[in-house]
């Protein structure tokens, strides 16, 4: 899983107990299936949540600045 526009991917790391134990695990990024109208056309992306809510704040500036 990774974001079409911003690249992000699963990040790796460690799970530590209480007793300090390491096991193995990773930290996917939220990813959803946008359809997006790019140059006049529809496009289907993986957007992660982050970018997904900067285009829907990029794209409310633009229409209060074109009224």
């Amino acid at each position: 899983m990774k974001c079409d526009l911003c690249d992000k991917t699963p990040q790796f790391g460690h799970n530590v107990s209480h007793s300090m134990r390491h096991t193995k695990r990773r930290w996917l990024p939220n990813i959803h299936k946008v359809t997006m109208i790019i140059d006049g056309k529809k496009q289907r992306l993986n957007l992660c949540t982050r970018c997904l809510r900067t285009q829907q704040k990029v794209a409310k500036v633009q229409a209060s600045t074109s009224d």
